[in-house]
């Protein structure tokens, strides 16, 4: 399904999103497209169609509803069951000039938890490498894939930043960890509102990473991390207490055998509750 098979009328706000990144739109040549559809397959899967093809303009595309979107791991992350606005789900799709990605992943949820609690409180934390959660239970799923070449040194490579926020309570009984919503804490809060309010940090802060690289973030990452101090069981069979991340992003986990460093890759790392 392309954006030409299924041309929809935009339903949200898409020129106030466009001018709330206004201030960040110099940094590609064509700035930060906006689009806003009312349903769709996938937005990470649209932008990696697009990809495919040759289309690597800088985009966001934002869905009141997906009908296959994915997570981590292969997880299945839909909202077509739930009433439009329900959740948050866009991607955004970027050229990044970076010879390694190295923390990529763990700054994008730093900066979504920064744009969900900015005031501070630390109650949006992040569970290593990028879910965030608030008082143990999942609030966003994020999933980054890449285009082209993953060799570093090789040319800019364009990276789709796919977010997933849960607005609405919802029941989820089948699901391994209970979700929250924000409007268990900010009951006004809605979906393009959220938008606005999430996707210029992200594009701002991504430019910021570019310069400066992870080190410039891991002290603020530190602070949000629910699993330093904690006892972890990983999805290989490993075990132990987190001691937080090093220098590349991965976690550090001390063992009955030594330390060893986990990398986000195909990895799940759970607290033991």
């Amino acid at each position: 399904m392309s954006a030409a098979a299924n041309a929809m009328q935009l339903v949200w706000p898409a020129d106030a999103i466009w001018q709330a990144m206004q201030p960040y739109q110099d940094y590609w040549p064509s700035g930060v497209g906006v689009e806003v559809w009312p349903q769709i397959d996938s937005t990470n899967t649209e932008l990696m169609r697009r990809a495919r093809a040759g289309q690597t303009d800088a985009v966001l595309i934002a869905a009141e509803q997906q009908t296959a979107g994915r997570g981590r791991l292969g997880r299945q992350w839909h909202t077509a069951t739930q009433a439009a606005g329900s959740s948050l789900t866009f991607s955004l799709g970027v050229t990044l000039p970076l010879a390694d990605w190295s923390g990529l992943s763990l700054v994008t949820g730093l900066l979504v938890a920064q744009a969900l609690d900015p005031d501070g409180a630390q109650q949006v934390q992040i569970k290593w490498p990028n879910d965030l959660w608030r008082q143990g239970r999942k609030l966003v799923g994020i999933l980054i894939e890449a285009a082209g070449s993953t060799t570093q040194g090789s040319a800019p490579r364009y990276a789709v930043i796919g977010i997933g926020i849960n607005v609405v309570p919802v029941q989820a009984a089948d699901l391994r960890t209970p979700p929250t919503a924000v409007q268990d804490w900010n009951p006004h809060a809605t979906a393009p509102q959220l938008l606005l309010q999430v996707a210029p940090r992200l594009v701002q802060g991504l430019q910021r990473f570019v310069r400066e690289g992870w080190p410039a973030f891991a002290a603020d990452y530190a602070q949000r991390c629910c699993l330093t101090g904690r006892q972890v069981q990983c999805s290989d069979g490993l075990q132990g207490m987190a001691l937080g991340v090093d220098a590349q992003g991965r976690l550090r986990v001390q063992t009955a055998q030594g330390e060893v460093q986990v990398h986000s890759g195909e990895i799940s790392v759970r607290p033991v509750q």
